[in-house]
């Protein structure tokens, strides 16, 4: 069968034996919404446990919205298309009113990703800024969450009169689901919160894991430093197989969040009976896979479908490199993922992004992986602690050589958008 995988701007087709396919695995259909100015506007007027937007802008100087950074396919434009003029309607002068990108310890996004971000006429009329996480002058310190992580959080963000997130609601691979409390932690977060709130102490817990909020340890510490900054009110979207709207949540931090998670499981879940000996998926394409730093979400989102022992082939375009600077030194410091998991046990080392090589490593300790791309060369791909295959094709017949001319290869051509689990388990 001929699937079309997720892959940079442009999808990459693969051939799949017919008689070894399972799947493929996708979202499940759900219609996308008929109207979404519409709905913007109901849900803005009439939230969940929460006042209306308008009414909760009266009165306030200043504002401050969280965004989402170009690696994530938020409809920014749209929800700003209605949530800037309520302020402005309700008195808080265009000046006093801030679009905040919540980058975390990612790059900042400038020049044309801030148009792709929000549109042109925001951009020309509104002050857009990038979270620096790196820059602890820029926070503010709030004390310690319940478990003991010191909050420092953007102050721009903590001095606004009226704060607001936006956001999708998608499986995460460390948070259960991203949207709600993310854009605050570890959204607008610094370096000296998220190294503690991403350290073992919390990831390495069984419950650390994609679409498991109960129990989830770094799910309870984001949600805890998000109320210690405080959150007036978010909106937050699901989408399709094609991103297109499903539905919209407002309101509350946690209550919509909530209803939104109960939204995107209708359509993110995708069960088959047993394990595979080999599955397919992606990074899923544009934005999410143009480095192999964020590519690491395809592996750990399809990690329960794939037998002990199996093999996971990842396609992801990886045209901006492996990641930050910091990301790339840890394969060189480290010779295998052994010694490198051994050294972040010790709490005096710390390398920025090395939760995303840690989460890696728990895909590895169950099966191989192997990487087709063409952002990245082999000699390089291999340096990454992976495999690599010069495509899809060819890294399944090398599995059949492997498991045998009846092994089982599921297929995920949206990866980390895709929450697939093995019925009963």
């Amino acid at each position: 069968m001929r699937i079309k995988l997720d892959y940079g701007k442009t999808g990459l087709e693969v051939e799949i034996p017919d008689e070894n396919l399972v799947g493929p695995l996708g979202l499940q259909p759900i219609p996308p919404l008929e109207n979404p100015v519409e709905e913007l506007s109901r849900v803005l007027a009439d939230p969940i446990a929460a006042q209306p937007l308008s009414r909760l802008a009266r009165g306030k100087r200043s504002a401050c919205i969280l965004i989402c950074d170009v690696t994530r396919p938020v409809p920014n434009e749209l929800l700003l298309s209605q949530i800037l003029p309520a302020l402005e309607t309700a008195g808080i002068e265009r000046s006093n009113i801030l679009i905040l990108i919540a980058t975390g310890m990612h790059r900042p996004n400038e020049g044309d990703e801030i148009v792709e971000l929000v549109g042109a006429e925001i951009t020309a009329n509104f002050r857009v800024e990038n979270h620096m996480g790196r820059e602890l002058d820029q926070h503010t310190h709030l004390g310690d969450s319940p478990n003991g992580v010191p909050v420092w959080i953007d102050s721009r963000y903590i001095n606004a009169d009226l704060k607001i997130t936006t956001g999708l609601i998608e499986p995460h691979l460390m948070a259960g689901y991203s949207g709600g409390r993310k854009l605050v932690c570890p959204g607008i977060a610094a370096l000296e919160t998220i190294k503690v709130w991403h350290s073992p102490k919390f990831l390495e817990h069984p419950k650390a894991d994609c679409g498991i909020l109960d129990g989830n340890p770094v799910h309870f510490e984001n949600t805890a430093i998000a109320r210690m900054a405080g959150c007036d009110f978010i909106v937050n979207v699901t989408l399709d197989s094609n991103r297109n709207i499903t539905s919209i949540v407002a309101g509350d931090m946690e209550a919509a969040f909530l209803q939104g998670v109960k939204n995107i499981n209708q359509v993110v879940r995708a069960e088959i009976d047993e394990a595979c000996d080999v599955v397919v998926t992606s990074g899923a394409g544009y934005p999410l896979d143009t480095t192999f730093y964020q590519s690491i979400k395809g592996l750990t989102g399809v990690l329960p479908i794939v037998k002990q022992g199996g093999t996971i082939v990842l396609a992801a375009s990886m045209t901006e490199g492996i990641g930050s600077p910091e990301f790339v030194s840890l394969f060189d410091e480290h010779p295998n993922l052994e010694v490198f998991m051994q050294r972040i046990m010790d709490k005096d080392y710390f390398v920025m992004d090395q939760w995303q090589l840690e989460e890696m490593a728990k895909v590895c300790r169950k099966a191989t992986v192997t990487y087709v791309s063409h952002g990245l060369d082999a000699a390089t791909l291999e340096k990454l602690f992976v495999k690599s295959a010069v495509s899809v094709e060819a890294a399944i017949a090398d599995c059949l050589r492997k498991y045998g001319p009846e092994a089982r290869i599921a297929v995920v051509p949206k990866g980390p958008y895709v929450l697939p689990v093995v019925v009963g388990t």
